[in-house]
């Protein structure tokens, strides 16, 4: 994965201190599980500690790039109500689509 860090951005907010106005992010990180044979994209899941998600503040101007996260389906079919709000948190795993990743900067 190219020496980068993988998270999913659960919030962007901004706070002053010491009369600084700080943009930042929260961030869940996830683990780079193997490269898919059929796509050539990254599986990635999410990193716990125990039961606790992996969580961190991070300044925004570290973020180098954005990415797309799209789910790994299994076998069945997802329910007739899914909503696609849901996507990232209903499945174990993720792809992370490269091809888009070269091509996507802030």
């Amino acid at each position: 994965m190219a020496g980068m860090a993988i998270a999913r951005v659960l919030l962007f907010f901004s706070f002053t201190y010491r009369n600084t106005h700080q943009r930042a992010a929260l961030m869940h990180w996830l683990i780079p599980e193997e490269l898919d044979e059929d796509t050539g994209m990254w599986i990635v899941r999410p990193e716990y500690l125990g039961n606790q998600c992996t969580l961190e503040v991070i300044p925004l101007n570290l973020i180098p790039r954005g990415a797309h996260l799209l789910p790994v389906y299994g076998s069945s079919y997802l329910p007739e109500r899914f909503d696609f709000s849901y996507s990232l948190d209903a499945f174990r795993a993720l792809l992370i689509a490269l091809l888009i990743t070269i091509h996507t900067s802030f």
